[in-house]
């Protein structure tokens, strides 16, 4: 690929039609195919606004969920195919969409050097041949898809009949995806669901074709290794290989968190780098003897890449992940989020984005899955649930019901952030009788879940204006912390220039560099952690937060062997986050 790194997967709507805004300049981007009914508006609109006919796939249709998906996706594919040939027909002309794919290109890429010095040759037929050169060795962005392995609500008929595994949420947006035009990559993100990875063996595609191509590929989302290769072989016995590990840190990123025990991304990188080879020689005889009994030839070992994402602030940070840890990418996600030609976000989110500073961003229980949450305060959807607190009526009407996982008080799953559900659990609360500070904390803990289905969405409905009547447009976005830092819009120019060191945009910001910012994150996760089970510490939760605190003790090691040779500055904000560390008492 031509871009070292690529743009993730940013909540429901936010990058839900960012292909269409990178892919021809071969930036590789993610969206998420978790919501078919934003999918499906997302269709409607681009179909029109393009002259596309467009008919609309009712839900009530069979399998209407996994054919909005490929439908929606072969439009990408199809309207990015036509994207790409325009842009590679226009002449080398300056302000062309032509030089700007170029331009885009960093000095390291043998196309950019190609380009540049194409550019100094005298116009004869040799530039014209170069040119064509250039033309035939240009590359599209991949149009990647995400799918969270913990969304896979269950689907009944309207009498109340279950449909079936192979139509849980999860497998029939794999199904969409699979059955697409796209030649691109699944990243499965939110741990292993041994379901939804099985099924991945009933589709051709993700198996090599008579010259050895994948044309779709598997991209695992990790947090370590261990669950990397764990992951990895199970897929490996089934003839399905891993083309990339996308390594997360897991508190200094947006969305949903994952916090390891204790383990930092410098040592989670180290171990990754120290044994790739060797995790790659373990999976490939595993892989190749379930090709051998499934008839499928496989003369070579697939390509296998590495890459980090998560709190990665400036050109000095990215090149020194890239070369120190011998990765072949890095994902910049939260900072586009200020870019409003690549992503989607409402004129007032943005503006409070752009206005924002650290205290705007905290790691929230607000997620229904019950999974920790880098949440918004100025959000408009936290104004809406605390008007809505106020008013006697917490919760959020359910309508899409893609979050419904609890059966605490019906038969039927429903949603942890739906007024049906806070009713019931607050009218519990209310029977026990609770000292007034301790109902508090369990009624905050009970009414600070959004609804994300809706929340995610609404940005894009507002960006586009299509929004229906009567709909609810209360934005909810879950930036990074590493967000705080951008205090502006920009445009793809200046992000894409920031990222490869052509242009500083943090210039005079005071930022914690990106291992030091983790490291602070979790040193208060433990301490949040500690706190919230200080009144019940048993020998089991004491036993686990003493590994957890060792674990970050030997995570600062490990910096403090790395920083060694760099800026003095480092070293000291190591020395503080230590003390801080020491002075937690378990």
């Amino acid at each position: 690929m031509s871009h070292t790194f690529h743009i993730p997967v940013l909540g429901l709507g936010y990058s839900i039609d960012t292909p269409l805004k990178v892919s021809r300049y071969g930036i590789s981007s993610v969206l998420s195919i978790v919501d078919d009914e934003l999918i499906e508006r997302m269709r409607e609109y681009h179909s029109e606004n393009s002259n596309e006919a467009y008919t609309a796939i009712a839900k009530s249709e069979p399998d209407s969920r996994a054919k909005r998906i490929t439908a929606y996706l072969n439009l990408l594919a199809g309207t990015i195919n036509q994207q790409f040939e325009q842009l590679k027909g226009q002449l080398f002309e300056a302000g062309t969409d032509l030089c700007r794919y170029f331009e885009l290109l960093p000095e390291k890429a043998l196309l950019r050097q190609g380009y540049d010095l194409m550019m100094e040759y005298p116009d004869n037929e040799r530039k014209t041949i170069f040119q064509n050169i250039l033309r035939q060795r240009m590359t599209k962005g991949s149009i990647d898809v995400n799918i969270m392995s913990k969304v896979d609500k269950m689907n009944f008929t309207a009498e109340g009949e279950y449909t079936g595994s192979e139509n849980t949420d999860a497998l029939a947006a794999l199904r969409g995806f699979a059955e697409s035009d796209l030649e691109s990559a699944v990243i499965l993100s939110a741990g292993m669901s041994p379901r939804l990875y099985s099924y991945l063996e009933t589709f051709n595609d993700f198996f090599p074709d008579e010259t050895g191509k994948l044309r779709k590929r598997i991209i695992l989302k990790v947090s370590d290794f261990r669950s990397a290769l764990i992951q990895a072989k199970f897929l490996a016995k089934k003839g399905l290989w891993i083309s990339e590990f996308r390594v997360e840190s897991g508190l200094n990123c947006g969305g949903h968190a994952f916090a390891t025990d204790g383990f930092l991304l410098g040592p989670i990188l180290e171990e990754f780098k120290e044994k790739r080879q060797e995790m790659a020689d373990e999976l490939y005889p595993l892989y190749l003897g379930a090709l051998i009994n499934k008839n499928i030839s496989c003369d070579q070992m697939p390509e296998q890449r590495l890459s980090v994402q998560g709190g990665i602030g400036t050109a000095v940070e990215n090149d020194f992940l890239m070369e120190y840890y011998h990765l072949d990418a890095t994902g910049w996600g939260s900072p586009f989020l200020l870019v409003p030609e690549v992503t989607n976000v409402d004129e007032e989110t943005l503006m409070q984005l752009a206005g924002a500073n650290e205290d705007d961003f905290y790691l929230s229980g607000a997620s229904p899955l019950g999974i920790l949450f880098n949440n918004f305060k100025l959000a408009s959807m936290e104004k809406q649930r605390v008007e809505r607190i106020e008013s006697g009526r917490p919760g959020s009407p359910c309508t899409k019901k893609y979050l419904c996982t609890n059966t605490e008080f019906t038969e039927k799953p429903i949603c942890t952030s739906s007024r049906e559900y806070q009713n019931f659990k607050i009218k519990q609360l209310q029977a026990l009788s609770l000292p007034e500070v301790e109902y508090q904390e369990q009624f905050d803990t009970i009414t600070e879940k959004i609804c994300l289905c809706e929340g995610l969405c609404s940005a894009a409905y507002l960006k586009y204006k299509i929004s229906k009547p009567k709909e609810n447009t209360a934005v909810s976005i879950c930036p990074g912390p590493n967000m705080a830092y951008f205090s502006r819009i920009y445009s793809l120019e200046e992000m894409v220039n920031h990222i490869y060191g052509r242009l500083d945009l943090l210039e005079n910001i005071k930022r914690p560099h990106v291992f030091i910012k983790e490291l602070n994150l979790y040193i208060d996760y433990l301490q949040a952690d500690l706190e919230k089970h200080a009144k019940n510490l048993n020998d089991k939760k004491k036993k686990h937060l003493d590994k957890f605190k060792a674990q970050l003790q030997d995570g600062i090691a490990y910096y403090k062997q790395l920083f060694k040779e760099w800026p003095e500055g480092c070293a000291r904000e190591l020395g503080i986050s230590e003390r801080k560390l020491n002075c937690i008492s378990i």
